[in-house]
C-alpha cells in the first residue's frame, strides 16, 4: 500500500512539473495534478489494456512506438476529466505523455519490490530451524 502511495504521489510530482518542460500544458496548483495523476492511473487501469489491444498491429508495426500514442491520448482524456489540467494541443500531450512515461519508468525501476535479488535458502535436513543460510544476487547488487 505505502509503495502505491509513493508511486501517486511520484506521478503527482511528474504531472506538475511537466508546464515547466512542455509548453501547452498548463496546471493550476499541485493538487490539480495529485487528481490528475489519480484520473490517469484509473484509466491506465481500465482503458488502456483495452486500447493496447485493440491498436496491437500498429504497436507491433511500430515496433512499440504507437504506445506514446496511446499514452499521449490517455492524458489527453486525462485532461478533459480534471478541470484544472489543460492541453493546447495533441502534441503537447504526447511531449508529457513521453515525459511521464519515462519518469513512470524510473520510479517503477527504483520502487521495484525485490529489486533483481534472488533468494537461494539452504535447510538443514530434519531440522526445525529453516533461515536463509544465503543470499545470492546479481553482482552488481551484493
Amino acid at each position: 500500500m505505502m509503495s502505491f502511495l509513493i508511486r501517486w504521489l511520484f506521478l503527482g510530482l511528474c504531472i506538475s512539473a511537466t508546464p515547466y518542460l512542455v509548453g501547452g500544458v498548463h496546471i493550476d496548483d499541485v493538487g490539480t495534478a495529485i487528481a490528475a495523476a489519480a484520473v490517469l492511473g484509473i484509466l491506465n487501469l481500465v482503458l488502456k489494456p483495452l486500447l493496447v489491444l485493440l491498436t496491437l498491429p500498429f504497436t507491433i508495426l511500430t515496433l512499440g512506438l504507437f504506445l506514446l500514442i496511446i499514452n499521449a491520448v490517455l492524458f489527453h482524456f486525462t485532461a478533459f476529466f480534471v478541470s484544472g489540467l489543460h492541453v493546447d494541443s495533441f502534441f503537447a500531450s504526447v511531449l508529457a505523455a513521453l515525459w511521464i512515461s519515462l519518469f513512470g519508468w524510473i520510479a517503477n525501476l527504483s520502487l521495484a519490490k525485490d529489486q533483481g535479488r534472488t533468494r537461494v535458502v539452504f535447510h538443514q535436513r530434519g531440522s526445525a530451524n529453516q533461515r536463509p543460510m544465503r543470499d545470492v544476487g546479481p553482482p552488481s547488487s551484493r
